[in-house]
């Protein structure tokens, strides 16, 4: 069997799917990767179905495959190389066995990932290969560990993407929570208007955002009962900084929350590193409808949109306009 050696991994370094679901009663959340998004990325360039991928939170390692495999990169740009070779970001590769695959640090970001052809081949615990770290089930990756690798029906590599850009946040959009109401006009009102730092302080359970001048927060006297929660929940606790629950946030809890991220904008959220700026903006129940039929749509229409990393001359329209040599030269020279 083909495994993948880590020689080198960084701290946040796991293995991710989509996610299990049914277990909420048991105090279990859906965990899985902290976007999504990049996980139908990877399968698109690998053109192979959506499955589990490492996700990288702001350093990969340094990986060798013990046979030829391909791999995908996506999800926020890290540097990547090949035996000292730089390789694109948002596109597949060939790896050789016992060639080296370097990936350093983010550039823009938290979280990258790497897809591999074929798949990892790690028995699922409860339907899921991710690890959910908080609840303790698997761990994150440590040098000297092998991740078993499946099978790979497919040949192809070469292929890049154009994924949205996702790293620089801006106006995430809302629906009305359960407790949306029970805010002032004033406060919800200010919500949208306020633009808010995304602090150090995160992780995959949740991020902490900054308010402009003062927090948010129910009247004196103001309390909930504690009830489910889910990720994508803006919970308002007693400084009043806002905290948007991730992939591995608690089953229940008991902060008010203002509102709630549309499934399609969490990943703008979990890719939002510490000091980017966000916006808030609430939207109808039809209207999130419409944007989350809109981005499954994209989703699957990404196995279409990759295109060749190196373009046939033949199809480049405006190919006169390259500069094909870095110099040139009388001939008397050669």
């Amino acid at each position: 069997m083909t495994v993948l050696k880590i020689h080198e991994v960084g701290p946040g370094v796991s293995v991710q799917d989509m996610g299990r679901s049914g277990y909420l009663d048991l105090g279990l959340s859906r965990g899985g990767a902290a976007d999504t998004t990049a996980l139908a990325e990877v399968a698109a360039l690998l053109q192979q179905p959506i499955g589990a991928a490492l996700e990288m939170a702001g350093y990969g390692g340094r990986f060798e495959a013990t046979s030829p495999l391909r791999i995908a990169l996506s999800g926020a740009p890290m540097r990547a190389s090949i035996d000292g070779d730089p390789v694109s970001w948002h596109a597949s590769h060939r790896l050789n066995a016992q060639s080296i695959l370097e990936i350093t640090s983010v550039t823009q970001g938290v979280y990258g990932y790497l897809g591999i052809g074929g798949g990892i081949a790690t028995k699922p615990v409860l339907g899921g290969q991710g690890a959910h770290l908080t609840a303790g089930l698997g761990r994150a990756l440590q040098s000297g560990d092998t991740l078993p690798l499946a099978p790979d029906r497919g040949s192809v590599t070469g292929l890049a993407l154009s994924p949205k850009p996702r790293w620089d946040a801006g106006t995430i959009r809302v629906l009305p929570s359960l407790q949306t109401e029970l805010f002032s006009e004033e406060q919800r009102r200010r919500f949208e208007t306020t633009t808010l730092t995304r602090d150090t302080r995160g992780n995959r359970m949740g991020v902490r955002l900054l308010p402009q001048g003062e927090g948010f927060g129910l009247s004196a006297g103001g309390t909930i009962l504690s009830e489910v929660i889910t990720p994508g929940d803006i919970q308002i606790p007693g400084d009043g900084a806002p905290y948007i629950l991730l992939a591995e946030c608690q089953t229940t809890g008991g902060y008010p929350r203002i509102g709630t991220v549309i499934p399609a904008d969490l990943p703008r959220v979990a890719q939002a590193g510490a000091g980017t700026k966000l916006r808030f903006q609430f939207v109808t129940r039809d209207e999130a409808l419409a944007i989350e039929t809109a981005h499954r749509k994209d989703l699957a229409n990404l196995p279409r949109a990759t295109y060749p990393l190196i373009r046939d001359p033949a199809d480049i329209a405006d190919l006169l306009s390259y500069t094909l040599i870095s110099g040139v030269t009388a001939g008397e020279d050669i």
